[in-house]
């Protein structure tokens, strides 16, 4: 049996060092907001190369609490409108309406699956203020593209980075610095994953910093005195204790990603699956290894019974979830033909070459 994903097996390697540094933990007695989630910030703005990172609970708050900062300094307004991918997972887009913001989905790319240029400058409008950008599935979205443009039309950038931990551009820029500000998820099952919940917002804004601090901790400008309506979403010290230990593995464990996708990519040959696209640079993470098939729902049955695990990353998109039925009647063909398609297949740091070959040649017979 080969599963989709063995957090254990990626976790293990790390009890030792955190069991110690728990135990360190709960002999200090400070359990909210201390040592751990100070030093994970200043650790994870060094790695991303950003001057200020700020921990949250989760991804969806980290975008939310962007966004309702830049309404606090005066750049949003509720009403404006966010272009955000229509093929995205749809925290992107709750978070933007949670913010009082107007999502304006952007079709997709059938080869990146990101951003469909074309379309996105024929949704802009004079209430268009922010672009929203996905690095969906760890690939990073044309950023050069996307920050000329926004620059042209004097919107802001606000990267959904909750895939692509430690991704490189074409500029030396990590994910996470390429854009205004970025929100980033460490669920679980994430490149640098927690134990728990947790996310962070990434950004060279001094004044954005101290506000989403603040309003992540009740808005509070000192203990007990708020200067916003906030809300409670911290990043937990334990998961910020198991943070610091994982990050110092991340680029080592994205190489030996970036190594079973490419052999995927050399070996898979079956003309029914279609494989991603990646130029071979460090853009790409692979978070998720996404194939394509007409006949998905047959081959992700034929795979389970060959006893290899997948998901769909997602059954669903956007437009057609019925919390969002605003968007029931709009029609995304290309982000829909993905939706109706794709199949993640196995990949992770801790994959032997040996599995890795079992899945492929279960491709190849397929």
């Amino acid at each position: 049996m080969i599963p989709f994903l063995n957090l254990r097996e990626i976790n293990a390697p790390y009890d030792s060092e955190f069991q110690e540094r728990f135990k360190t933990f709960l002999e200090k007695g400070w359990y909210v907001l201390g040592d751990e989630v100070r030093l994970f910030e200043e650790e994870y703005a060094a790695y991303c190369g950003t001057k200020y990172c700020v921990g949250t609970a989760n991804g969806l708050d980290a975008l939310r609490l962007i966004l309702e900062g830049y309404k606090i300094l005066g750049k949003l307004s509720e009403g404006d409108e966010v272009l955000v991918a229509s093929n995205t997972y749809i925290a992107t887009i709750l978070g933007i309406q949670q913010a009082g913001l107007i999502p304006v989905l952007v079709e997709a790319n059938i080869d990146t699956y990101n951003f469909d240029f074309d379309d996105l400058q024929h949704k802009t409008t004079t209430q268009t203020k922010v672009i929203m950008p996905t690095h969906l599935y760890g690939q990073l979205t044309d950023m050069d593209g996307v920050t000329a443009f926004a620059k042209a039309n004097h919107l802001l950038v606000v990267t959904d980075a909750a895939q692509s931990h430690g991704a490189i551009a074409s500029n030396g820029k990590r994910s996470g610095s390429l854009g205004d500000a970025s929100g980033v998820s460490f669920y679980p099952t994430k490149n640098l994953g927690a134990l728990g919940d947790g996310g962070a917002i990434t950004t060279d804004d001094k004044a954005l910093a101290e506000v989403v601090k603040a309003y992540r901790n009740y808005g509070f400008k000192e203990r007990y005195v708020s200067a916003y309506k906030g809300v409670n979403s911290r990043l937990d010290e334990v998961q910020a204790l198991f943070l610091r230990i994982k990050l110092r593995d991340l680029d080592t464990s994205n190489n030996r990603r970036r190594a079973i996708a490419k052999r995927y990519l050399n070996e898979i040959n079956n003309k029914k699956l279609i494989l991603p696209s990646w130029d071979g640079s460090d853009a790409h993470v692979f978070h998720l290894f996404v194939i394509r098939c007409e006949d998905r729902d047959a081959l992700q049955r034929y795979l389970t019974e060959k006893g290899i695990g997948s998901i769909i990353h997602y059954p669903v998109p956007p437009h057609k979830q019925e919390a969002l039925d605003a968007y029931a009647d709009m029609s995304f063909p290309v982000t829909e033909q993905i939706h109706r398609e794709v199949l993640s297949i196995p990949l992770s740091p801790v994959m032997s070459d040996s599995m890795v070959s079992e899945v492929t040649q279960a491709l190849n017979a397929y």
